[in-house]
């Protein structure tokens, strides 16, 4: 299955919805388009992961190394996923623990600045 990128603003977040399978194939496009985004100045970056089907150990990788650009850069880092399926991973993992997971888009952006670590209502 390919991979698709698609890119949008929310009030001040970047947005980035995921679509299709995350795996070590698909990954590197992944990482790619986050650094461009926090190259380009993206500093409140949100991951939609509503269109993602499967998401392996390369995937989980990439968003914790785009956490870290962008906290390194003094920004924001969510993730938007409802799915069972990849929420039991997130918490298998305790990457719950680590991302601010959100239900929706809107409740990623609207969540205040402040909230880094593991704060979003899933975690």
């Amino acid at each position: 299955m390919e991979l698709s990128l698609a890119t949008r603003t929310v009030a001040e977040h970047t947005v980035l919805e995921v679509g299709g399978e995350v795996d070590v194939y698909t990954a590197p496009r992944l990482r790619e388009r986050l650094v461009e985004l926090v190259d380009a100045g993206a500093r409140n970056v949100v991951v939609d992961l509503g269109r993602v089907d499967f998401l392996d150990s390369t995937g989980l990788g990439v968003l914790v190394g785009a956490l870290k650009r962008l906290r390194a850069a003094s920004g924001t880092f969510a993730l938007v996923c409802a799915k069972e399926p990849l929420l039991k991973i997130f918490r298998i993992t305790a990457l719950d623990q680590v991302f601010p997971i959100y239900p929706s888009v809107e409740a990623a952006t609207s969540a205040t600045r402040g909230e880094h670590r593991g704060s979003g209502p899933t975690a």
